[in-house]
């Protein structure tokens, strides 16, 4: 099984991120998280994709705040589907971090989450291995099947609830 690198601008990103690595952790998926930052250590960024196919990789997830560039640095130098978490800061509240992540040029595509969303990341990225993994398909169906069932039984204890008033 391909492997999933998770990469954070900083390790302040991680209690955010640390959704993503339990989510593939629950799925069985390796993966591997790092920091690294497209400012600070860019060589180091763009080294780590370019190699990330060779070494085992098949989606690169990237969590970045602020001047959050990551994600198409990374995405510039791999043709590993890239996915973007924006990270909440307190200027913006992650708008400046969700616009440079989904803005990105013709040709470099950068697939973005929902601010600070970690876990649905972790979930686009077991989708995409899963096309060619039926185990990781099939985990993903009775996730999916737990869920319908999780809802069916919250609207039946709703409706018991609205039967009593």
């Amino acid at each position: 099984m391909k492997k999933v690198a998770v990469i954070m601008g900083s390790d302040s990103d991680f209690p955010v991120v640390k959704d993503a690595v339990c989510e593939l952790k629950k799925y069985g998926v390796p993966v591997e998280c790092r920091v690294m930052s497209a400012h600070r250590t860019p060589e180091l960024a763009s080294e780590f994709a370019s190699k990330a196919r060779e070494n085992g990789f098949g989606v690169i997830i990237c969590a970045a705040g602020m001047a959050a560039h990551l994600a198409g640095v990374i995405a510039g130098h791999t043709t590993l589907p890239v996915i973007g978490i924006p990270i909440k800061s307190a200027a913006l509240d992650g708008l400046d971090a969700l616009l440079a992540t989904v803005m990105m040029p013709s040709g470099i595509p950068v697939a973005t989450v929902a601010i600070n969303g970690a876990k649905n990341a972790a979930v686009l990225a077991i989708q995409m291995l899963a096309l060619s993994d039926d185990a990781l398909s099939e985990k993903l169906l009775q996730a999916k099947s737990e869920m319908i069932e999780g809802v069916k039984a919250k609207d039946k204890a709703l409706q018991e609830r609205i039967a009593e008033l």
